[in-house]
């Protein structure tokens, strides 16, 4: 295994300044100063009598270096030291499965964005992904349905440090919503700043396994009728009001723990938008 090495320079930072003593513990984010590899603490081992720290990336890249000096941590140049206790820990994960980063404040929101096309779709992406993306410095917003998408793309002004991941309801073949991405994709030169990607579901609510919801399947509703409507009636639910839709769909959210409450046509389609968003500025 290659191990990154200390400099002249770095040995006598030690005896420049005492910086604040951190334990490696597992899912703490670092940022190496030589390199700039930012990680979690992801193992600690001894070898050839000093310890190693391994660090992974969001994208589970691991890289290794001697524990010690050349660390930050939020911004702040610390020592890192064994924990005091090393007995194994359960590793933590968030909503989405990824591994809980600990100690860390959510960052500043980037100006890179997610959209999605309503209030509900927001909410679901904050409930599994939400960890995700504070420690990202993401931010979601509901659009108000994309008809006027490429007008909103416009003004939004995206660029190789502001860049949009969209994520569109029923992006299948023939659709309205598919017509409307397809003309918003022809613009010159919007392909490496806008990422639009989309799941076959008529409405995010059905991206929710039947599993998770103690039923076989989700009802079929006829033509004639607004969808959400028809899913509360086939429930039996009330369904006449827009506060009965709010409240129809808290209670199916509320079904929602984790990622594998979703259908994985959705996970793939937003871990494609995230790690779009979070890739470095070539």
């Amino acid at each position: 295994m290659h191990y990154e090495q200390w400099g002249p320079q770095d040995l006598t930072a030690p005896a420049q300044r005492a910086l604040r003593k951190v334990e490696a513990r597992g899912g703490l984010v670092l940022e190496d100063v030589q390199t700039g590899w930012v990680g979690a603490v992801v193992r600690l081992e001894k070898s050839g009598g000093m310890h190693i720290v391994e660090l992974a990336d969001r994208r589970n890249k691991v890289r290794a270096f001697p524990l010690g000096f050349g660390f930050l941590l939020e911004g702040e140049p610390v020592e890192l030291i064994a924990p005091v206790k090393t007995a194994p820990k359960q590793t933590v994960r968030t909503a989405s499965g990824s591994v809980k980063v600990a100690d860390t404040r959510a960052k500043v929101a980037k100006a890179s964005r997610i959209w999605v096309e309503g209030k509900h779709d927001a909410e679901l992406v904050e409930k599994v992904w939400g960890d995700d993306l504070r420690v990202e410095g993401i931010v979601v917003e509901p659009l108000r349905g994309i008809d006027d998408l490429a007008s909103a793309v416009a003004d939004f002004s995206p660029g190789p440090t502001r860049r949009l991941g969209i994520l569109v309801d029923h992006l299948v073949p023939g659709s309205k919503e598919t017509r409307i991405v397809a003309n918003l994709m022809n613009t010159p030169g919007l392909r490496k700043n806008v990422l639009v990607v989309g799941h076959p579901y008529v409405d995010v609510w059905q991206a929710i396994k039947p599993t998770s919801l103690g039923i076989p399947a989700w009802p079929v509703v006829p033509r004639s009728m607004e969808w959400k409507l028809g899913i509360l009636k086939a429930f039996g639910w009330p369904h006449t009001t827009a506060e009965d839709i709010g409240i129809g769909w808290q209670r199916l959210l509320s079904r929602v723990s984790s990622y594998s409450d979703l259908e994985p046509s959705l996970l793939g389609r937003v871990e494609e938008v995230i790690d779009f968003l979070t890739a470095p500025v070539s």
